[in-house]
């Protein structure tokens, strides 16, 4: 009686809503905590990166890329290689992002005593994704529409101060927007004080800076 009584409430706790992550990520970590979800969150937001990465795809000057080193009786093959990497970045850089990021996120949690389990935190990995999906999105439909440097966002400083730079371009409104949510989330659905909730996100803000300061330095040696 007390397992099925247990199930039934179960079946009343209403599941997390992927966009509602948009107008209410409290109330949507909250769900997860309570009933973590992972495949369809998961598939909805595959198809909309790989749309991005489509547009992207799309306003990517291919001829630029390859240079001139190329035979141009190759130069078909190799825009078609080019397209089918992107597309298979495209789907493959979702689930491998929210894997690795939950796992170090699973992991700090824990030394901060935390209960949360792997399934928790992949779930609220998954559902934050959808921020930096939505981002990839308008930032590859907008370069579709106006050109322009397809490797700089447009909702960045770099596309705000017409810049190339790497790091600027970390200072973007859907990578802030995310980290936000990784704080909130951890405070939520791991039981992480706010304090250190707060300080895990900035140190995830400042290994993205110090991984944009080591491709500009790459950038620069390749460049010479």
């Amino acid at each position: 009686m007390g397992k099925r009584l247990g199930d039934l409430n179960q079946e009343q706790i209403k599941g997390p809503s992927l966009f509602g992550m948009i107008t209410s990520p409290v109330e949507q970590f909250e769900r997860i905590k309570s009933k973590p979800k992972i495949w369809v969150p998961m598939l909805l937001i595959t198809l909309l990166f790989l749309i991005g990465t489509y547009f992207l795809s799309l306003s990517l000057d291919i001829n630029e890329l390859i240079g001139e080193e190329v035979p141009s009786g190759q130069v078909e093959i190799v825009k078609m290689v080019t397209l089918v990497t992107m597309v298979i970045t495209g789907v493959l850089s979702p689930v491998v992002s929210v894997l690795i990021s939950s796992a170090v996120l699973l992991a700090v949690a824990k030394i901060a005593n935390s209960e949360v389990s792997f399934k928790q935190i992949f779930s609220m990995k998954t559902f934050i994704y959808l921020i930096t999906a939505i981002g990839l999105f308008l930032n590859g439909l907008i370069r579709l529409l106006i050109g322009g440097n397809p490797e700089v966002y447009v909702t960045s400083l770099a596309g705000l101060l017409n810049s190339d730079s790497k790091i600027l371009g970390v200072f973007e409104v859907f990578t802030i927007w995310a980290t936000v949510l990784i704080a909130i989330g951890l405070n939520k659905v791991a039981n992480l004080s706010k304090g250190v909730a707060v300080t895990i996100a900035i140190i995830f803000f400042l290994f993205q800076i110090g991984m944009a300061f080591i491709g500009s330095l790459f950038s620069g040696i390749s460049g010479m």
